[in-house]
Order: structure tokens, then C-alpha cells, then sequence
């Protein structure tokens, strides 16, 4: 961006108005190549060399010995589980808010979720109540680095070395965020990440398992092996719906395209990221599940765009810091020694509903989290106790959350602001 986005100028006045979508952000004409490349060869969508590239690729983006692929970020997080043997009777420490299928895949190995609260000026797990709440019965603590803000990463190893737990890193929000000069996701055990629609890279849906134990990449391996392969037709509605979101999601396009958007609402025939199964709780059948040979070449190209495409989350997230601060705002604080990459930029406000009013002319802000348990029919389908966790539900009562993707531009960084100037108090809760 050729200026200053830390300053809140005037808004545009003459052009055609943009509206800033959530989907769509992270795709390139690169990557539009790459999925028509392989709609048009339909024996190279579901296997092929891509796969294993992608595989290496991300565990040398991390630092790590090993990676596996797999449809998502959760089913990654189930094989973990299974592959440390967790199982029924055994607990898993995990905060709250997070989304409905990060404990859906806790459940269903048989094991309990057991949330904790976090800190409000994170976002992230609160280690003196995980300390709390584990038990006998306590076999991992999964820690989510929400919104790319790293956790805790030295007292939670403290936490899992002291009590013999296996420490699970939640990457789905956080790739290429550093703690200590290190990429997140190769302090844990093991980590997953998710490359789902939303998420810093996308291939539409998809996850990746890294790690540095061999006896641990081995079993993955194996349940990898175990899972099903998608159909041609699903792959390849992966990848056009990759094609269709980065076409009807362009800012200028998107204020038409999302009224119809939202009034076909769920009669589209393209994939959803979350069945209703896994809204109330319920395993699907075809849980277990791969990556497509053609959604791995998506993400290898999107990979080696990573640092142009982090560069600018970390100048667009300083830029929204930098002028809320002075609001008077909350805004997230990053732990010293650590670098965030924001894959949206969470702001405490007190109306929520009237700051989303007044920014959807300019942007559909995200809510990350509207729940404890996002997404879930109830958060008691996830086996929550309602005011267990009351600053998390909190949280989860006052946050919206900015866009930072590439196509995020230094106007829409000033109407943003602008409105968030004018529609919130600047008085915390």
C-alpha cells in the first residue's frame, strides 16, 4: 500500500462504493489458475504429487519434521487425539470461546472437553484456571492462539511438563504468528491448523497436522491412510467454489453479490464448512476425511505468497491499533517476545449490534465469537455449563471483529475506523 495506513483520512467520495467481504480476501489470479488448471484435468483433483509438496512445504514454513493433510483443521485434531490415545474417560482442557468443531472432535473420541475462561486481554486461555480444572482424569490441553494472538506458550508448557499432559497447538487462526522468535505451531506436541474459506491461506476447506515426534507423524500417518478420499465431484466443487467466492466477493461486486448471497442462504449447491450434524454435536459419517490433490496445489501457491500476504495483515491490524488506542477502545494485547498475524482484528465494543449497522456499508464485520461455542445450535450441544466461563461469554457478548486480508485497502482502513470512530464508546465494560 503506498500510504501510511496508521493515519484515519477522509473516505473516498467518487468511486463506486466497496463492501468489504470476509470470503474471498486471501485468493489471487495465481491461485484462480491453479483451481481451473485442475477442473480442467479432473483425473488430477482428488490424488497426485501435489499432496506430499504441499505436506513439506508447510513443515518447513513451520519448522517442523512433519505434516499431514486432511479435509480439515478438526478431523487433524481428531487423529491427534486418537493417536495419543485419548479416548472415553479421559478429559481435554480447552478454553472458550472456540468453534463448536474444535470440541466436537474431543467428543467424539469419547473424551470430555473441559472449558476454562480465558483473559480478556488476549483472547486467550487463562492458565491459572486450566491449572484449576484439571484433574486425574486430564490427558491434553489444546491452546487456541485466537485471532493469530499467541498464547502463553512458556507457562502452558510449564502446565502440560508439570502434570504429564500433552500440550495441542490451535493454529487455525494463527499461521505465521512468532512467541520467541518461533513459528507458532511447533512448540506443542503437536499443532493443527485449518485452511478453511476464512482462515490466513484457503483452499476452500482443508487442515494440516504438524509435528516434530516421529512416533506421533507415524500414527497420523496411518489415520490419514485410514481416511476417505473425496469424490471428484466434491473436489472439484472446492475448487470452483474457490473460483466463484473470489469473483463475487471483490469489494466492488460484493454490495450486489450479497444480497443474493444472502437470499439463496443455504440452497446453494456448494460446500458448507460445517454440516448441521456437526451444529448439534453429531458426528457425520464421512467425517474422516482427505485432502484433494487439486486443494493441495491451491495451497502450495498460496504459500509461497505467505509473506506478501502476512506483510500486509500486520500493517492493516498496527493501523487499526494504532487509531482504536486512542478511542480508548479495547483492543488485543500481544505477549512480549511474541508477533501476532491477524487473521481479523478483534475489537471490544459495548453495542455490538449498532456498530454492525453502521459499518455494512463499508464492510460485514465478523463475529467472531457470537458464542462460547461458535456456531453450535447451543452451546449445551457441546456439553457447556452455561457461567462456567463468564468472561468468555463476555467476549462473546462484545467483540467484533475487522477485516485484514490482501484485498483490504488503505480507503477501506479509513471508513472502518471512521465508522468505529463515530459508533462506539469508548467506555469498557
Amino acid at each position: 500500500m503506498g500510504r501510511e495506513l496508521s493515519q484515519c483520512r477522509r473516505v473516498r467520495p467518487s468511486r463506486l462504493r466497496r463492501r468489504l467481504a470476509l470470503l474471498g480476501g486471501t485468493t489471487t489470479g495465481a491461485d484462480l489458475r491453479v483451481a481451473l488448471r485442475h477442473l480442467a484435468d479432473p483425473q488430477s483433483l482428488v490424488q497426485g504429487p501435489s499432496i506430499a509438496a504441499y505436506e513439506q512445504a508447510f513443515a518447513d514454513r513451520i519448522g517442523v519434521r512433519y505434516a499431514s493433510s486432511f479435509a480439515a483443521g478438526r478431523v487433524g485434531l481428531y487423529g491427534i487425539l486418537r493417536a495419543l490415545g485419548i479416548g472415553a474417560g479421559d478429559e481435554v482442557l480447552l478454553q472458550v470461546p472456540t468453534h463448536i468443531v474444535v470440541a466436537n472432535a474431543i467428543r467424539y473420541t469419547g473424551a470430555k472437553p473441559i472449558y476454562v475462561d480465558i483473559n480478556l486481554d488476549t483472547y486467550n486461555i487463562d492458565l491459572a484456571a486450566a491449572a484449576e480444572r484439571r484433574s486425574e482424569r486430564t490427558k491434553a490441553i489444546v491452546v487456541q492462539h485466537t485471532f493469530g494472538v499467541p498464547a502463553d506458550l512458556d507457562g502452558a508448557l510449564e502446565l502440560a511438563n508439570r502434570h504429564g499432559l500433552a500440550l495441542i497447538e490451535d493454529c487455525v487462526h494463527a499461521l505465521g504468528s512468532t512467541y520467541g522468535g518461533r513459528q507458532i505451531g511447533s512448540f506443542g506436541r503437536a499443532a493443527f491448523f485449518s485452511t478453511e474459506e476464512t482462515k490466513t491461506v484457503s483452499t476452500t476447506m482443508g487442515g494440516m497436522v504438524v509435528t516434530d515426534d516421529p512416533e506421533l507423524a507415524s500414527a497420523m500417518r496411518s489415520f490419514q491412510e485410514r481416511c476417505a478420499w473425496p469424490s471428484v465431484s466434491l473436489s472439484a466443487r472446492f475448487l470452483l467454489k474457490l473460483v466463484l467466492w473470489h469473483g463475487l466477493m471483490e469489494p466492488r461486486v460484493h454490495r450486489f453479490s450479497r444480497a443474493t448471497y444472502e437470499f439463496v442462504g443455504e440452497r446453494h449447491p456448494l460446500p458448507r464448512p460445517t454440516v448441521n450434524e456437526e451444529l448439534r454435536g453429531v458426528q457425520p459419517i464421512r467425517y474422516e476425511q482427505r485432502l484433494s490433490n487439486g486443494q493441495a496445489a491451491v495451497g502450495l501457491e498460496q504459500l509461497r505468497q505467505l509473506e506478501t500476504n502476512l506483510r500486509h495483515r500486520r500493517r492493516v491490524s498496527e493501523a487499526y491499533r494504532n487509531h482504536l488506542s486512542t478511542l480508548g477502545i479495547r483492543t488485543p494485547v500481544v505477549p512480549e517476545g511474541a508477533e501476532a498475524a491477524f487473521v481479523r482484528y478483534p475489537v471490544w465494543v459495548e453495542d455490538r449490534e449498532a456498530v454492525e449497522r453502521a459499518a455494512a456499508p463499508h464492510a460485514v464485520l465478523g463475529t467472531w465469537f457470537t458464542s462460547v461455542l461458535e456456531e453450535a445450535l447451543t452451546p449445551a450441544h457441546g456439553d457447556y455449563e452455561e457461567g462456567s466461563c463468564p468472561r468468555a461469554e463476555a467476549a462473546a457478548r462484545h467483540l467484533v471483529n475487522l477485516p485484514t486480508h490482501p484485498r483490504v485497502d488503505d480507503g477501506d482502513v479509513d471508513a472502518m475506523l471512521a465508522t468505529l470512530s463515530g459508533a462506539t464508546d469508548p467506555k469498557l465494560a
